[in-house]
């Protein structure tokens, strides 16, 4: 039962009763439900922004991880790059070389996808740009893998119709590496023993005792045995055919003739310090069509990783010449 209230008239100075309106009731009561409503709204609809629910977590656990293991993936991408451009170079700078066959241009091997916008579908994300990125390379990674396995297909066929031409290019060390004394000076600007001026030293020097072996680096034809050319002293010429001539300068004597064949391997002189020469030790060249070419990129064929190192690293240092 509702509790009657009262209030005093100072008109009658007595106690009336207090009549409520039944419209202000109405009214109190709407308003307070509309307040209730509201507030039950706004929280509804704010909630989300301050507390997250289960599945909210759980989203955002499986966003995080993805945004890990899209950054893993291109790592992993870059190790593969820095492997495939090992392989490229290689296949440009020696295989192709040695087959003469032309190197695949960089924008053959790196094109990417002309057309429609194969990546839309990647759009409209919160990672858009790291996931349209990512397919964009390794779509590209993998385009160059197939021309490069394409091209080492190729190489395959080519090394199968030239075994002569494997036999006669200039691939091994002329002086064994027990006979050597050192290495004194690689291809590249170096120190003129007797101007001491800095010029380009065309071959490459192996420092060795009078009289030591000097072999043949590829299978050929002697083209020149003699001491005719300036400079040289006693030198032999072989010519290997596809473009390829190796020179042996300063020699002490010959153990071939001109027009003899050779094999790669077979003894031709020994060392000596005739000509243009300030010590005993055999001067090494290799010509491809005419041009003088730096001889080291040819030792594949008698040298293990760890001695090829070791030559290229004292072929590098720019000393002084013996010739």
């Amino acid at each position: 039962m509702a509790k009657v209230k009262y209030y005093y008239d100072p008109d009658t100075l007595s106690y009336r009763k207090i009549e409520r309106k039944k419209r202000i009731t109405i009214l109190n009561a709407a308003a307070f439900l509309l307040a209730s409503a509201l507030f039950g709204f706004f929280i509804f609809f704010t909630s989300g922004y301050f507390i997250e629910s289960p599945k909210e977590r759980e989203l955002s656990r499986e966003l995080e991880n993805m945004e890990l293991q899209y950054e893993l993936l291109n790592k992993r991408m870059d190790d593969a790059i820095s492997v495939l451009e090992n392989i490229e170079e290689r296949d440009n700078a020696i295989y192709r070389l040695y087959f003469e066959a032309n190197p695949i241009p960089e924008e053959q091997r790196r094109a990417g996808f002309g057309g429609i916008n194969r990546y839309k579908k990647y759009d409209g994300f919160d990672n858009s740009a790291l996931i349209r990125e990512s397919n964009k390379r390794l779509d590209i990674l993998e385009k160059a893998m197939v021309v490069q396995s394409k091209s080492l297909d190729e190489i395959a066929i080519l090394a199968k119709n030239k075994e002569k031409f494997l036999e006669a290019i200039p691939a091994i060390q002329p002086v064994n590496n027990e006979d050597l004394t050192r290495m004194a000076s690689g291809f590249g600007f170096r120190t003129d023993p007797f101007t001491k001026v800095r010029k380009f030293h065309h071959g490459m020097d192996f420092t060795a005792p009078r009289g030591t072996p000097i072999y043949a680096s590829g299978d050929g034809i002697v083209k020149r045995a003699d001491n005719s050319s300036s400079g040289f002293g006693k030198h032999i010429r072989i010519d290997h055919g596809y473009g390829y001539v190796s020179l042996y300068a300063h020699l002490y004597r010959y153990n071939v003739r001109v027009n003899q064949r050779v094999k790669r391997g077979d003894l031709i002189g020994f060392v000596g310090s005739t000509g243009r020469s300030q010590a005993p030790h055999l001067h090494y060249e290799v010509h491809k069509d005419g041009v003088r070419i730096n001889p080291i990129n040819f030792y594949y064929g008698n040298l293990s990783p760890e001695e090829f190192n070791k030559l290229l690293e004292k072929a590098s240092l720019e000393n002084q010449s013996l010739d």
